[in-house]
């Protein structure tokens, strides 16, 4: 039987290894999530032990399995219109304002994991088109970006199954902007799909080849990177917005002691965090 024991040492020399190339941080005994999200490699790759598993991860010989490893360890689900506020701040404070560019309004969704938060952008989007025919002229454009290649795959074929379905999208919703596909899956529709642009990135990169954006959300990421990343991380954001450009964050997050290159605006519910100028 296939040993799924991980020993404290080599816990802890794989939490560095896994800090150093995502950038995330795992805390004290999360060997459990060690054990799930990485047993099936052992199979896979017909390795005897999950202490295998993480070794040969760790040789920069082993590109395939290394990636294989990345890309289980930061892979999450999340849910459509997660918190609901910024969604409902973007739709009817945020847009109307943007709506003045006379060019295209630029969104960033950081760690975009398996599209909901993209595409619930892109869906509050073209509500606010329905709601007022002609605004945004130049519509807009999202780069949704993550580290994880198997989620930017699913993201792009945007077919969730009912339980994904069932995490915060009303009926109305699901019947708008999605068509049905075999079984219980649903496909996002291509007029949704069309605002949305995928493409890999590590947070801990440099930003340059990105472009500039007016808005950013990166929402419930920074928690799992250190101090220091999050600093890092919360600098180049600033310099990919455009002057008074907004930053959106999970509602547990703060930037406190990290940055001072953002006023913080409260909104009642909910804040946003925009660049000084």
């Amino acid at each position: 039987m296939p040993n799924k024991s991980l020993a404290e040492a080599e816990y802890n020399q794989f939490r560095l290894f896994l800090e150093q190339h995502s950038g995330i941080v795992l805390g004290d005994n999360k060997q459990y999530l060690v054990r799930s999200r990485l047993a099936p490699l052992m199979g896979k790759y017909n390795l005897p032990s999950l202490s295998e598993v993480v070794k040969q991860s760790m040789k920069p010989t082993e590109r395939q399995l290394r990636a294989e490893v990345i890309d289980a360890m930061t892979t999450n689900e999340t849910l459509w219109f997660r918190d609901n506020y910024p969604f409902e701040l973007l739709g009817t404070r945020l847009l109307p304002e943007y709506t003045r560019l006379g060019r295209p309004l630029k969104i960033w969704s950081a760690a975009c994991s398996s599209g909901q938060e993209p595409y619930s952008l892109a869906m509050t989007i073209l509500e606010y088109q329905q709601r007022r025919p002609g605004a945004l002229p130049g519509s807009a454009s999202i780069l949704a970006t993550d580290l994880s290649p198997s989620m930017l795959e699913r993201c792009k074929r945007g077919e969730y199954d009912s339980l994904a379905l069932g995490r915060g999208l009303s009926p109305e919703r699901k019947r708008q902007f999605f068509e049905p596909t075999t079984g219980n899956s649903m496909q996002i529709k291509t007029n949704v799909k069309q605002l949305v642009n995928f493409r890999a990135h590590n947070l801990l990169e440099s930003y340059t080849l990105l472009g500039r954006f007016d808005i950013i959300f990166c929402r419930n990421v920074l928690i799992y990177f250190s101090p220091e990343a999050k600093a890092k991380i919360l600098r180049q954001f600033a310099a990919a917005l455009n002057p008074k450009g907004i930053l959106f964050l999970g509602a547990s997050e703060s930037i406190s002691g990290l940055t001072d290159e953002f006023d913080m605006v409260r909104c009642n519910p909910g804040i946003y965090y925009q660049k000084r100028t």
